[in-house]
């Protein structure tokens, strides 16, 4: 199976490689050493993968001469927090890592996130390597350097930007996915194809069934097509000044259902939900022509994704979406497609079309 590479150039910082390869789990050692002449190696996991994959990793640092320093997070969005941080500090201050120590991050986007703010806090920053365990992660939560956890305000409040060192994405691992998680990672996959590649979106569309059947060859592809369209909006706007805000579509719905259900519905399904709405209050601004937004339903039903069933209160879910790290001046910020493969940003969405939009999802 062919090995993908994609190059990320942040200006200001180092470049690295995001590299996808069935099997890659297995050389985290040996890519690791490639980067580091450091004799120990953090790895930040949770409680769930402790007997799946850090076996794998753990013998693969050894085997290249690192020492394994592993902290452990109980797994749940529901656990990213502040709080569930310091036992992570208290192991590697305890093991006396030093600022030339890599920590690495084995799990999903809510590993990655907040191994990524441990990295970039403990001893003022040392090096952050990512292994992303899920499609979300691999496709989205791992590129680009943001890292935080959550406040019961909000999602991502406390948070900071920091690179890493490289991501190493191994497909094969997808095979012990719960279905679930599957089809959250394809919801990423749908945005990002939405807001920068209409090829891409039919393609997807006619392939969708594959990377549901655990097809690991097109996973692999996929995968790596996702990541290049990120990895560029990245460059453009490493810190979301501006263009890197794209990759927000569907977010500021779904962030917001999020929040209210208490992570009820996972982050995918709740983008899905988020890109329905966004894409019906596209339509009712006159920027969206009614077939592309049914196109774009139509996908998002394919991947196994909800596009409507909600049983939150709308009140509490527009609510919600005043508090998101993207209100600016007081005004909420919504990513909306003007056609499929571009969004624009608005801040004048009235209100009673945002309710509307809410509304269509129950």
């Amino acid at each position: 199976m062919a090995q993908f590479v994609v190059p990320v150039e942040i200006p200001g910082t180092q470049r690295y490689e995001i590299t996808v390869a069935r099997g890659l789990l297995a050389r985290v050692g040996e890519m690791l050493r490639g980067l580091s002449k450091a004799t120990r190696a953090a790895v930040v996991t949770d409680s769930n993968l402790v007997t799946r994959h850090l076996p794998a990793v753990r013998a693969s640092l050894e085997s290249a001469g690192f020492e394994p320093v592993v902290a452990t997070l109980p797994a749940g969005e529901d656990h990213k927090t502040l709080g569930d941080l310091l036992p992570v500090y208290e192991a590697l201050l305890g093991a006396r890592i030093e600022r030339t120590t890599p920590v690495l991050a084995l799990g999903g986007g809510v590993v990655g996130d907040m191994t990524g703010f441990v990295a970039a806090t403990v001893l003022r920053g040392v090096p952050f390597v990512q292994a992303p365990t899920t499609l979300l992660a691999m496709v989205d939560a791992s590129v680009g350097g943001k890292t935080g956890v959550n406040h019961a305000v909000g999602k991502n409040l406390i948070g900071a930007f920091h690179q890493p060192i490289a991501v190493l994405i191994d497909p094969e691992v997808l095979t012990t996915l719960p279905p679930r998680e599957l089809r959250g990672g394809l919801a990423e996959c749908v945005k990002h194809d939405i807001i920068r590649d209409a090829a891409g979106f039919e393609t997807l569309g006619r392939n969708i069934e594959r990377a549901l059947a655990l097809d690991v060859d097109y996973l692999a592809e996929l995968i790596a097509h996702n990541v290049a369209i990120k990895a560029r909006v990245v460059e453009a706007d490493p810190f979301e000044k501006g263009e890197r805000a794209h990759l927000n579509f569907g977010h500021t719905f779904g962030h917001a259902i999020e929040t209210v259900s208490h992570y009820e519905y996972s982050h995918g399904e709740c983008v899905a939900l988020g890109m329905a709405a966004a894409s019906l209050a596209a339509v009712k601004l006159g920027m969206l022509d009614e077939a592309s937004r049914r196109r774009i339903v139509e996908v998002i039903e394919k991947a196994g994704l909800p596009v409507g069933g909600m049983k939150l209160n709308v009140n509490d879910v527009v609510a919600a979406m005043h508090f998101d790290k993207k209100v600016k001046s007081g005004r909420v910020r919504f990513v909306l497609p003007d056609r499929i493969g571009h969004v624009v940003i608005r801040d004048d969405v009235p209100e009673a079309i945002v309710r509307e939009a809410v509304e269509s999802l129950r």
